[in-house]
């Protein structure tokens, strides 16, 4: 089966784009037949994100873990300092 050139090729991708009628995907013919049983909602432009609920509790569990390493590892760094400065 010989190669074919481009201009073949470009002509054949015009003329599939210039088609009249193009089949729909397989996606979009499973919703239109589930759409057509059950029609979805309305659904706003920019709907509100849910909302998300904080806990109190928890922010300061993460920030004493936070904290808590923070201060381990300036304790083990003076520790390393102190240890190497008696030689």
């Amino acid at each position: 089966m010989p190669e074919r050139d481009d201009g073949e090729r470009e002509f054949d991708i015009k003329w599939a784009d210039a088609a009249a009628h193009k089949e729909p995907s397989a996606r979009a013919r499973m919703l239109a037949a589930r759409w057509k049983e059950n029609p979805p909602g309305p659904v706003p432009f920019r709907g509100d994100p849910d909302p998300v609920r904080h806990s109190r509790r928890r922010s300061w569990i993460s920030t004493a873990v936070v904290l808590g390493s923070v201060a381990a590892i300036i304790v083990l760094l003076g520790y390393v300092n102190l240890r190497g400065s008696s030689y």
